[in-house]
């Protein structure tokens, strides 16, 4: 077997021939399928590195899903954006991530879960430092106007490969007429490595959760006082996340069974995990008291 995924998790091989041997043994009816979680260094969803390892929401949240979730093997893979989509693309793989924005294209090829959470709307953060380059961008309520940011072509800024924003911040990105501000990074743990490379003035500027940037900056002794985080003009205060499973008939049969376990998940345990995380704890919890009674997509 050639394995087409060499930068593959080496502790998500060995638990997948261990998954493999067990779903095999004699006795059983039939070998149980092996269900792939990608997980990417997320944090504060999903934290791979430093004291706070497994900590995160999603990391709290595998162990609930996957126990309700007996039909299958699990197993669970790190990856990085790109390398996560593509294997969700690929009709030979049976994978699910449980941290995906939905978007038009992505849903040519993956299928979609119901909301599982919110999290607060993506932004700019920047060194205070250097506020004054931004400061012509500001609107009177503070948020900050991106496209004309990104035209002015005074600062660059980084950005994850593959990852989405929310449909504000994407269409801004996708219609600038100044693709050289933005600055692409490919690897792993990209948002703490893109805080660093700010530091240096490698850019200066990177579009992020503000959770996920206070959590890097933290994790690096940077002082919270020394940054500032955008909102962008436009953008939704929160954005609904979803889990993200292949687009085959296997994939169907685990979405139908995440479904109805997130639909009791997301709110007796997940909510609670992420609110752990927000600033504004007590403003978030209140939020989420009306997250899900909207209809469906």
């Amino acid at each position: 077997m050639v394995n087409r995924y060499p930068r593959f998790h080496k502790a998500g091989l060995v638990l997948l021939l261990a998954t493999s041997v067990l779903g095999a043994t004699p006795g059983s009816a039939h070998a149980k399928e092996t269900l792939t979680w990608l997980l990417r260094d997320f944090p504060p969803l999903t934290i791979f590195t430093g004291p706070q390892t497994g900590q995160g929401a999603i990391d709290k949240l595998m162990p609930e899903l996957i126990a309700r979730m007996p039909e299958y093997n699990h197993q669970i893979m790190h990856v990085n954006r790109a390398r996560g989509t593509q294997m969700l693309q690929d009709p030979d793989v049976f994978a699910c991530d449980p941290t995906l924005l939905w978007t038009p294209e992505r849903e040519k090829n993956i299928l979609f879960s119901i909301p599982t959470y919110a999290t607060p709307g993506n932004g700019v953060t920047i060194e205070r430092s250097k506020e004054a380059l931004f400061r012509p961008f500001l609107t009177e309520d503070s948020h900050l106007d991106l496209a004309a940011l990104l035209a002015s072509n005074t600062v660059k800024v980084g950005i994850v490969a593959e990852r989405s924003y929310g449909p504000v911040v994407d269409k801004i990105l996708r219609e600038t007429t100044q693709p050289d501000t933005l600055i692409l990074h490919y690897g792993n743990a990209a948002v703490g490595s893109m805080l660093q490379m700010e530091r240096m003035d490698r850019f200066q500027a990177i579009i992020s959760y503000w959770p996920e940037a206070r959590y890097h900056a933290q994790q690096q002794g940077i002082p919270l006082t020394e940054l500032e985080f955008l909102p962008v003009k436009g953008a939704p205060k929160y954005q609904f996340a979803h889990i993200g499973c292949s687009k085959t008939d296997k994939g169907r049969a685990a979405m139908e069974i995440i479904n109805r376990e997130m639909r009791v998940l997301r709110s007796t345990k997940l909510i609670g995990f992420y609110a752990q995380w927000m600033v504004k704890k007590e403003e978030y919890l209140r939020d989420a008291q009306t997250f899900f009674d909207e209809p469906e997509k």
